[in-house]
C-alpha cells in the first residue's frame, strides 16, 4: 500500500479507537464541573509533553510483538491526537444548554439516556468537528510514531515520516509532492471542521 492510503487508513483507525474513550472522558468531565479539571489535566498530557517523550513511554509499555508494526502506528497516532479530540469534545458539550440535560433527568431519564438522547444531538456538529480535528492530527503525527513504529517503507511509514525520509535523502521534489498532498487533505478537513463550528455557534446564538 502506498504511503498516502496507508496514512489515511491509519488515521481513521486511530480516530475510531480513541473517539469513544475521548467522548466518555469529555462527558465525565462535563458532568463533573470543577472536579473535571483533574480529568482535563491528565487528558492534556500528550499535548504538553514532547512527542518523543510520549513515544519513549509507549515504547516502554507496549508488548514487543506490537512495536514496529502498523498497530504501533495506530497507537502512537491515537495517543498524540487524543488531547485535541478530547478538548474539542469538551468544547462541543459546553456549547449545549445543560438545562435540557437536567430536564431530561427530572423526567426520569438515566444520565446515559439523557446524554445520548438530548446532549449528543445538540452537540453533533461540534462532535463531528472534533473527530475531523483528531483525524488531521493523526495524519501529521511524527515524533512518537518514529520511536514506537520506526520508519519502515511499506510497513509503518506514514506521510509525515515519508516527507522526513525524502528530505534526508535529498529527494526534495518528492518531499514537496507529499507536502502538497498533506496540505490538500488538511485544508479540506480543517475547512469542513471550521464550517461545522460556525454553524454550531450560529445555532446556539439563535
Amino acid at each position: 500500500m502506498s504511503v498516502v492510503p496507508f496514512t489515511l487508513l491509519i488515521a481513521a483507525a486511530s480516530t475510531a479507537v480513541i473517539a469513544p474513550i475521548a467522548l466518555a472522558l469529555a462527558a465525565w468531565s462535563w458532568r463533573a464541573g470543577v472536579r473535571g479539571a483533574v480529568i482535563d489535566t491528565i487528558a492534556m498530557l500528550p499535548l504538553v509533553l514532547p512527542p518523543t517523550a510520549v513515544g519513549f513511554m509507549l515504547l516502554s509499555v507496549l508488548p514487543r510483538p506490537i512495536v514496529f508494526t502498523p498497530a504501533a502506528v495506530v497507537i502512537a497516532c491515537g495517543v498524540m491526537s487524543f488531547p485535541l479530540m478530547f478538548t474539542a469534545f469538551r468544547v462541543a458539550l459546553e456549547t449545549t444548554d445543560r438545562r435540557y440535560f437536567d430536564l431530561a433527568r427530572t423526567l426520569g431519564a438515566t444520565p446515559a439516556r439523557a446524554f445520548a438522547r438530548v446532549t449528543l444531538p445538540l452537540a453533533w456538529r461540534g462532535l463531528l468537528s472534533a473527530l475531523l480535528l483528531g483525524y488531521c492530527r493523526a495524519i501529521g503525527e511524527f515524533g512518537a510514531t518514529i520511536l514506537v513504529a520506526g520508519n519502515i517503507p511499506g510497513r509503518t511509514q506514514t506521510l509525515a515520516l515519508a516527507i522526513y525520509e525524502r528530505v534526508q535523502s535529498g529527494r526534495d521534489h518528492e518531499a514537496a509532492l507529499l507536502v502538497s498532498y498533506v496540505m490538500l487533505i488538511a485544508l479540506s478537513l480543517a475547512g469542513l471542521s471550521t464550517m461545522l463550528i460556525h454553524r454550531q455557534r450560529k445555532r446556539m446564538a439563535a
